[in-house]
């Protein structure tokens, strides 16, 4: 499947043939919620813009029910139980005046029940259609639960992997994560949002919650106009375009104005520029928050201040509640502004067919939520979003003779818990959840001998609230001579087995929401552990469980093999001993570009040429004491094939501005066995009103090929892949200029050619 980016500008005809779900579009909806609207007092009006907790997680929120009769709730987070929800349900159905539906939401992120990999694994896919296929069942198991709305995708562009949430979003590169939103939204809100299997999808958390100083969670973050229009806009547009419902406004300072205050993201972008015409929900708690940003003198100021700025919906702090009613009667908000807020939300519930169906089909649900049928596919993720990213030696994949003895060694071989993330839901159920340590043995039988030791204890140095919320006990620490017996005990067993697969990484909470860190090393001792078992000489294939890019510089040239696994779901030990052994062929893509080390950060391949470029007149380092390069480039990712890009040929140069530049290339598979190429294609603009990234990715082709198949892939760039957002002119240019292209399989292909565009 072949991917391009859409147009930032496209025309109001273009917006118009798309699946966006706009209560504008359709004049009978539009009659549905003026009626009902025409029926609401002011007070009931200002109720639906209030979203509440059906369980106390924040203090001094409210009692739900007491809630709900009052006409103070519009929608219910934090419960998924389909019990729980018929319960508030019927609160709203039976004992409120005009008896309208709540909307439950909940962070579905990447599964339900069925959990599958974190999404910037499902972003190393390269493949929208498995990304679709996932987020499909996803919300058919929610909506099943009686969820109507997701909080994702998370669509934050993150280039410093610091940043603990880049877990839930698709990495560094807009060209990339405009596709893998358009294939969430699809996914999640399907083509009706009144079926049984599809929910509300949210693009969050706009815009720049990525860029936070530092990688710190929740820090300020400062971005340029052009990186926000050319780099970090691009996902939310892609999403605007494949019809998502709802948008959430971000918890940081955006150039010092926090972003759920912020007039220019929420009025000038969104709705004025893009014409977005569904409602927008903050943040939990970040409307009262921008008091505590320094923002808002109190909270009814933090409430103006929200409301008009373009926040819809207060997510859990109570100040709409509080406040907008006598914002109203003070003159400072009119009622027709409240009208204008009101009327998305009710569009959504007319949408979701919520006043036909309010209520959960609890023995539906039974058969829905967590059905076996599901399972094939969480395997098939795992598979193919796995990065094989080093293999010496050809070491895998690994023979299944038997006879042998394989030691699977480390903290994260043998923990379920550790094969999901934070966002694995509240009510995190691990016994469906298969482990490296239990795959192989599945997948080996009685054909080989399977010994497991964890050798060290990892665990964070600080604890987020995220911990106790989950209900993540602390575990006692080892004691010396604990922690001296099992390390022993690990390289004993590696010097008495055939060989080692070497499980380490992040525990779940390590990475997400609150879980930066400062320093990308294994935590704990893993990487003594990782040198006291190569130092036995046994053949050693590292598995790596993580959220982020750790720091592997030693072992990309003392460990033969290492496999990227991500944290990778409930399938994924199954899925991960499908690749160890052959049964399955590792095909996923690098979606970050991978650091040698934590000195290297923000990395990302799209930086600038500047005045002194790097491998130019013998200037190799911007660093005096290691290389600039990165240990692996975006887009890296190797395969038990073996392929290869040839043949680049652009069919016409030079173009007229506006005009499809046509480029095709061969890709051939020359090894023994079947496998995916992911083929790239990159540009360089060489001059022009901006000075424009060393290379953008701009199309990429996910090939299939049988052993000694040979493809060719076309890619077509049209205006939208040539033309940037220039910070000199204040809007999108389509330079007449000369650009380079490169194609093949990672950001540092040599496969190169040239064209040019006329005016």
């Amino acid at each position: 499947m072949k991917y391009f980016i859409a147009g930032i500008a496209l025309s109001a005809a273009c917006l118009a043939g798309t699946a966006q779900a706009q209560p504008a579009g359709s004049a009978a909806l539009k009659t549905k919620v003026d009626a009902l609207l025409g029926r609401m007092t002011l007070e009931e009006k200002v109720g639906q813009l209030a979203q509440i907790g059906g369980v106390a997680f924040i203090p001094g929120s409210p009692n739900p029910e007491d809630a709900i009769r009052k006409g103070q709730a519009g929608s219910i987070l934090w419960i998924s139980k389909p019990a729980d929800i018929n319960r508030l349900q019927k609160v709203a159905m039976e004992e409120t005046r005009l008896r309208i539906p709540l909307i439950f939401g909940l962070d579905v992120i990447h599964g339900f029940k069925t959990v599958f990999p974190m999404p910037l694994a499902l972003a190393a896919s390269w493949d929208g259609s498995l990304i679709q296929r996932v987020h499909g069942v996803a919300a058919r198991e929610a909506r099943a639960a009686g969820i109507t709305w997701t909080f994702a995708p998370m669509l934050d562009i993150a280039r410093d992997p610091r940043w603990g949430r880049m877990i839930e979003g698709a990495g560094e590169d807009p060209f990339l994560g405009a596709m893998v939103a358009r294939a969430q939204v699809r996914g999640f809100q399907g083509d009706d949002l009144s079926s049984p299997d599809h929910i509300l999808a949210c693009a969050k958390h706009f815009a720049g919650y990525g860029a936070a100083d530092g990688g710190r969670d929740y820090d300020s973050s400062y971005i340029s106009d052009s990186e926000l229009w050319n780099v970090y806009f691009p996902p939310f547009r892609a999403a605007l375009d494949a019809g998502v419902s709802t948008f959430m406004s971000a918890y940081m300072d955006l150039n010092d104005v926090p972003a759920t205050g912020n007039s220019f993201l929420l009025q000038d972008v969104l709705r004025k520029t893009w014409k977005f015409q569904g409602f927008v929900v903050s943040d939990a708690n970040s409307i009262g928050d921008l008091v505590t940003h320094g923002f808002a003198r109190d909270r009814s100021d933090a409430a103006f201040r929200a409301f008009t700025a373009g926040v819809d919906m207060d997510m859990a702090s109570g100040t709409y509640n509080e406040n907008l009613l006598t914002l109203i009667k003070a003159g400072r908000i009119t009622e027709a502004q409240v009208d204008s807020a009101v009327r998305p939300i009710l569009a959504a519930k007319f949408q979701l067919g919520l006043f036909e169906h309010p209520y959960v089909d609890e023995a539906r649900s039974k058969t829905i939520i967590g059905a076996p049928e599901y399972l094939p596919l969480a395997r098939e993720a795992a598979q193919r979003t796995a990065v094989l990213l080093r293999n010496e030696g050809g070491l895998l994949p690994l023979a299944k003779g038997s006879g042998k003895t394989i030691a699977v060694i480390g903290p994260l071989a043998d923990s379920r818990r550790d094969m999901l993330t934070m966002w694995s839901g509240f009510d995190v159920d691990t016994s469906t959840t298969v482990t490296v340590l239990q795959g192989i043995r599945n997948k080996l039988g009685a054909n080989a001998r399977v010994e497991h030791a964890a050798g060290v204890q990892i665990a964070k140095q600080y604890r987020s609230m995220f911990e106790d919320l989950l209900g993540m006990k602390k575990v006692d620490p080892w004691t010396e001579a604990q922690a001296g017996q099992e390390f022993s005990k690990a390289v004993d067993l590696a010097r008495r087995s055939d060989l080692v697969v070497l499980v380490l990484g992040e525990a779940a909470l390590m990475s997400g929401e609150l879980a930066s860190q400062a320093s990308l090393d294994l935590p704990g001792k893993q990487q003594e552990l990782m040198e006291a078992i190569a130092a036995t000489g046994k053949p050693v294939a590292l598995v790596l469980i993580n959220g982020r890019p750790l720091n592997i510089t030693w072992a990309s040239s003392h460990i033969p093999a290492i496999l990227e696994a991500w944290h990778p779901g409930n399938e994924g030990g199954n899925g991960i001993a499908d690749l160890l052994f052959g049964d399955a062929n590792p095909g996923g893509k690098l979606p970050i570009t991978w650091p040698r080390n934590v000195g290297q950060l923000p990395l990302y391949y799209a930086h600038n040429l500047t005045h002194q470029p790097e491998n130019a007149r013998g200037f190799t380092s911007r660093y005096w004491d290691q290389s600039g390069a990165p240990l692996y480039p975006f887009g890296h990712g190797l395969s038990y094939a073996k392929f290869a890009v040839s043949n680049l040929k652009v069919a016409k140069s030079p173009v007229k501005a506006g005009s499809p530049v046509e480029i095709s290339a061969e890709i051939e598979n020359s090894g023994s066995v079947a496998g995916t190429e992911v083929v790239q294609l990159y540009i360089h603009q060489r001059a022009g009103g901006a000075s424009r990234p060393v290379r953008e990715l701009k199309g990429f082709e996910k090939v299939a090929l049988k052993a000694g198949e040979k493809k060719t892939v076309r890619f077509s760039l049209g205006k939208s892949e040539l033309s940037y957002w220039s910070s000199a002119s204040k809007d999108w240019v389509l330079d007449a200029e000369s650009f380079d292209v490169w194609v093949g399989q990672d950001a540092s292909a040599a496969l190169h050619a040239e064209f040019s565009i006329q005016p």
